[in-house]
């Protein structure tokens, strides 16, 4: 018979710090993934973090929850995002997944989100038949490099013979774009690159009614969910990559009064903004993300900024060679909804849920 064992903050601390996580066959988390949940200014003491799934001792699955809330007419609503769930193939007739949103419908009063879910998870949810679709944001993905040599061996691992060829045919395409790219000069407004939000930006933030602090996302960017360094071979979500580094940019006016902040993430090469805050025109913030992009490297971009994407396609400096519409789907559970007024708006920033921390 499948238990399920709940883990609060203090609980998976425990669990954590004891090495008792590792004695399973895989990975339910990662050490600084728990402590990142530890640390979550949202979460309190008691909400659960960590579902597992046990059977006869061993790991059938588990499930991670991301505590999160709305503030509507002054009052909290609480609610928790899917941020993991897997289940052992070994134990799928046992039916341990439905096991574990069940407990998390329990744990959170039916109070869940989800976002960013697999086609596979997907058709689980929608089975459940207690999520509708809702808030759906369409955004843009811009690339600035060839990367034949990661893509095509990843969509089709049979072309990894080939992986020679596509390097050097990545090399020679590389190397004609960033000859086109000698045009596009470093930004002659002042700007600043930090690691972490200051206080000048933290008052500048402030003045926004968005979801997250620069507080609470300074926390995460102490706390990540993924390390540079070699993947964990025993945990099945993200982890490890060569490159993940959260840049904090702040944009001055001509008067040198900070206009704007956002929060870049840069992924193996793939660029993200979680979060943005603007009081200028779009035009600036598009003339140094072109820079920014030549200057590391940058082989993708995703955005779901519906006015900065506007300003990207009035642009004649970025430096995009293709782009390609893309769609971010948000699952709600009924009762959430319930408990939220009829025309809510979460007005969600690309970084909200757990997409800030992968």
């Amino acid at each position: 018979m499948i238990q399920l064992k709940a883990f609060n903050k203090k609980e998976l601390e425990e669990f954590v710090s004891s090495g008792a996580f590792r004695q399973y066959d895989f990975l339910p988390i990662t050490k600084h993934r728990a402590i990142s949940q530890i640390n979550n200014p949202r979460a309190t003491e008691d909400q659960t973090l960590l579902i597992l799934a046990l059977y006869e001792g061993k790991l059938a699955g588990y499930v991670g929850c991301f505590p999160d809330y709305f503030v509507v007419e002054g009052q909290k609503v609480e609610y928790a995002w899917l941020s993991t769930l897997y289940v052992n193939p070994e134990f799928q007739k046992k039916r341990p997944a439905k096991k574990l949103l069940k407990k998390v419908f329990e744990e959170y009063r039916g109070r869940i989100a989800i976002t960013e879910f697999t086609k596979e998870a997907e058709a689980l949810y929608i089975i459940m038949g207690v999520f509708e679709d809702v808030f759906p944001k369409d955004g843009k993905r811009y690339y600035f490099r060839t990367d034949a040599t990661g893509m095509i061996p990843e969509k089709k691992p049979k072309t990894r013979i080939g992986k020679p060829l596509f390097y050097v045919l990545d090399t020679v395409a590389n190397s004609l774009i960033s000859l086109k790219n000698l045009g596009v000069e470093e930004p002659k407004f002042k700007y600043e690159i930090l690691d972490r939000a200051d206080q000048e930006s933290i008052d500048f933030v402030a003045g926004f009614s968005e979801n997250r602090s620069a507080e609470e996302i300074n926390t995460f960017i102490d706390h990540p969910w993924i390390l540079e360094g070699k993947k964990e071979e025993k945990y099945f979500f993200s982890s490890f990559a060569g490159v993940f580094k959260y840049f904090w940019i702040k944009i001055y006016d001509d008067s040198n009064k900070l206009a704007g902040c956002l929060l870049l993430q840069l992924r193996d090469g793939y660029l993200k903004i979680p979060y943005f805050f603007s009081k200028t025109n779009d035009e600036r913030i598009v003339a140094f993300l072109s820079y920014f992009v030549i200057l590391n490297k940058v082989k993708g971009f995703t955005c779901y900024h519906t006015g900065l994407n506007e300003a990207i396609q009035q642009s004649k400096v970025f430096p995009k060679i293709y782009e390609r519409g893309f769609r971010r789907e948000y699952l709600f559970h009924k009762q959430l909804l319930e408990e939220l007024p009829e025309q809510f708006n979460p007005h969600f920033q690309d970084g909200d849920g757990d997409c800030m921390m992968t």
